[in-house]
């Protein structure tokens, strides 16, 4: 970004900041909103492929969040090291400290120390970059919220990796690897059971150079094959979702929907390209991205969920103005009790 940009979004934001300072105080529409954070971390969760944790929008926050479960996860590694023979046991979801939950709370609800509007003028500039015009565009807040996530995404995968490198060598062997308990415990009609998520098959296709071993990205890879671009990896997913749909062709419970047989049967003769009737690995690979949704697919959703709450003026792009006269679209919000009824809840980004 030029010189010149800097200075005009500083310049921007002063007259923002003291307009908002300097305008007749009307009783705010958001005072009895309280910013908060994500109390249900549960380790195995974050593991399982059917579910999808979206970020906090503000980098700080996330940040916040990831120390405090960080310090959930080395609390439940400590435990299971040193209670070995409960291992077998069902286990209790983690919970934070109650002290820890709310200093943190309280930080972000302190205006003196987290002030919201000033938050959003400083990431402004940080999401307005292609190009900087003023605008935040739905590429722009897609990549944004991209960018936050694919950080929470290797923060995790890290963090596993450390669990299951035995040997502390910087790379996973499939011996060395163990599912998480939810899979261990599973019987096999459960999800990640059936498509194979945690089978040695599953972990060659990761194995991106076929040495044995998985590094950091390929075990990145390995924990989320939909946003790889290993190819191996990709034909895999392929043949793993053939194949479970081929089991549930077979399955005398499974009904055919009328109203959607017209469009699927119009998309499988698109992909059907050598005309056989079937769909193979790679006349599937087209559509994966969408039986198996990426990240960017995800952050493309919450831009667009952003856009049509604080998009004022309907011009599919948001400005600075429009983002702080909308603060609760990026900072989820409770309600006081007595309020509650006068808003509607969003819990789209916790």
């Amino acid at each position: 970004m030029g010189k010149a940009s800097v200075l005009i979004y500083i310049a921007v934001a002063v007259l923002l900041l003291l307009l908002v300072s300097h305008s007749p105080k009307k009783p705010s529409h958001h005072r009895y909103r309280r910013l908060k954070l994500r109390s249900n971390f549960s380790p195995d969760k974050h593991s399982s492929h059917h579910h999808h944790e979206p970020v906090p929008f503000d980098p700080l926050v996330a940040d916040i969040e990831r120390k405090r479960e960080d310090k959930q996860w080395e609390k439940k590694m400590y435990f299971e090291q040193a209670h070995k023979e409960l291992e077998e046991a069902p286990a209790a979801e983690s919970q934070p400290e109650w002290e820890d939950f709310m200093n943190a709370e309280d930080y972000l609800n302190d205006e003196d120390k987290f002030n919201v509007t000033g938050r959003l003028v400083l990431l402004f500039p940080k999401i307005d970059v292609d190009p900087a015009d003023g605008y935040a565009t739905e590429n722009e807040l897609t990549d944004w919220i991209l960018k936050n996530s694919e950080r929470e995404v290797m923060h995790r995968t890290q963090r596993e990796m450390e669990l299951h490198d035995k040997n502390r060598d910087g790379f996973v062997s499939f011996s060395e690897y163990e599912p998480p308990s939810w899979v261990r415990n599973a019987d096999n009609t459960s999800f990640g059971y059936e498509m194979g998520w945690w089978k040695e098959e599953h972990f060659n296709a990761s194995d991106a150079d076929g040495d044995g071993l998985l590094n950091i990205t390929e075990f990145n890879d390995f924990q989320h094959p939909a946003d790889s671009k290993n190819p191996k990896l990709l034909q895999w997913l392929c043949q793993e979702e053939i194949r479970n749909y081929d089991e549930e062709s077979h399955n005398p419970s499974h009904e055919s929907d009328d109203s959607t047989e017209a469009p699927a049967r119009k998309l499988f003769a698109e992909l059907d390209k050598d005309g056989d009737g079937y769909l193979s690995d790679v006349e599937l690979l087209p559509v994966i991205g969408k039986l198996h949704p990426s990240e960017r697919y995800y952050a493309k959703q919450q831009a667009d969920y952003i856009i049509s709450q604080a998009d004022a003026d309907k011009d599919g792009r948001l400005t600075l103005r429009e983002m702080i006269d909308s603060p609760y679209v990026f900072y989820s919000a409770i309600f006081n009790e007595d309020d509650e009824s006068d808003y509607e809840y969003h819990d789209e980004f916790r």
